[in-house]
């Protein structure tokens, strides 16, 4: 606890967003992280994961009262004033929805809605609100503050201008942007005014002596590869770097779920499953293989069809790929996240696809989700690297949903 400081008084909420940052000054107040706070809970027979206690503390939405009463009793609070708490948030979820907050409040994203976080208009992460996983800090400093990264940078470029014709007009390269082209020069001149006197003899040099040329010119360029100066005039030959892409596997057959070290590959790709590394929101996305290695995969059975697609992150350690809120919003992403979460999907069936032939991959297919029917997809571009992985209908095609589990050799999850 911080020493002359008294423990936030709830009645002073008038909002949920108020009552939401009255708990981050209860955990301010607290002195602890993230891991102490589950450390704690812990002890108490209680559970409160890390991921579930920053979500909650990032979202807009109150918490359900079996989460406000844990994390409230984790921070110290004395057993007299929890109720207290229950009471206030009772209080605001009888309210029904509130209006954005006045500008003067001092909340930027409030007061300008174009400054306002894309997460907090997306109407589906209400019901999401402590199950969505968020990543906690891995050496136990509270990070709460900081700001997830998660969009794909390249995707945030606008697209370059493209010359619609030979008009000399373009497209437009962005929001108010447009880019004149210059029309190219004629590939034709005036012709050339024949000699009045041609001479064939002349005209023979001329060609003997281009084709002398071109034929020197040609030894030339054989007898500088043969030496290898392929760098600047009299320098060295660069060295390129080792080769590090993967096998292609685009045509590979699948391999079937067991297990083990895998890697998930992309049906039809060379595309695999992995985070991006220095976020902590957990999503996966599709990267070349080569470069799929954080976090590292592996399979365990739960039971009869049923498995756990365990993750190790050089960050945050051991983890799970799940779906959030018990996969009752349609689309929710697919995520690792701390495994044992009682408000997430963790176990799937990896069931195999090929109608009337061979298979020609494997769903997954979350186990009892609140959306029946769904599977794990590629959505988007599903030939973009980058392009993020969530929950979705199973299509009779199951274009984007087929995946092979190869196997991995041991790997350092450190390895860049």
């Amino acid at each position: 606890m911080t020493p002359g400081r008294h423990t936030p008084d709830p009645r002073e909420a008038r909002t949920p967003a108020e009552f939401l940052a009255l708990l981050q000054t209860l955990k301010d107040w607290s002195g602890l992280t993230y891991r102490e706070l589950s450390a704690r809970a812990e002890t108490r027979g209680e559970v409160l994961p890390r991921s579930t206690v920053a979500n909650m503390l990032a979202r807009p939405t109150l918490p359900r009262e079996e989460l406000l009463t844990v994390f409230v009793r984790a921070c110290g609070v004395a057993p007299g004033e929890l109720a207290g708490w229950l009471e206030v948030r009772r209080e605001l979820a009888g309210r029904g929805p509130y209006p954005p907050a006045d500008p003067a409040d001092g909340d930027p994203a409030r007061a300008d809605p174009a400054c306002a976080d894309p997460a907090d208009r997306d109407p589906a992460e209400g019901d999401a609100e402590e199950a969505d996983a968020a990543r906690p800090d891995p050496a136990g400093a509270d990070r709460a503050d900081a700001d997830p990264v998660d969009a794909d940078p390249v995707a945030d470029r606008p697209a370059a201008a493209e010359p619609s014709g030979a008009s000399g007009t373009t497209r437009a390269a962005g929001p108010g942007l447009s880019w004149p082209v210059v029309p190219a020069a004629p590939s034709g001149g005036p012709p050339r005014p024949r000699s009045e006197t041609p001479s064939r003899i002349r005209r023979a040099v001329v060609a003997a002596v281009a084709v002398t040329g071109l034929v020197l010119a040609g030894f030339s360029v054989v007898a500088f590869l043969r030496d290898g100066r392929t760098g600047p005039a009299g320098q060295p030959p660069r060295t390129s770097a080792p080769e590090t892409s993967a096998p292609e596997t685009s045509g590979a057959a699948p391999t079937a779920p067991a297990a083990g070290d895998v890697r998930i590959r992309v049906m039809g790709t060379d595309l695999c499953l992995a985070e991006r590394r220095g976020t902590r929101t957990g999503q996966i996305h599709q990267v070349p293989c080569a470069e799929a290695v954080v976090p590292l995969y592996s399979l365990a059975a739960v039971g009869a069809g049923r498995w756990r697609i365990v993750s190790d992150h050089p960050d945050f350690g051991p983890g799970c790929s799940g779906i959030p809120s018990g996969g009752r919003i349609p689309d929710a992403a697919y995520e690792d996240s701390e495994c044992g979460d009682g408000g997430r999907i963790e176990a799937f069936a990896l069931e195999p696809y090929g109608p009337g032939g061979p298979v020609r991959g494997y769903r997954i297919v979350p186990v009892g989700s609140g959306t029946p029917g769904s599977c794990v997809t590629v959505v988007g571009d599903r030939e973009a690297v980058w392009a993020r992985l969530a929950q979705a209908p199973c299509v009779p095609d199951a274009a984007g949903q087929l995946f092979s589990f190869d196997r991995r050799g041991p790997a350092s999850p450190g390895t860049p």
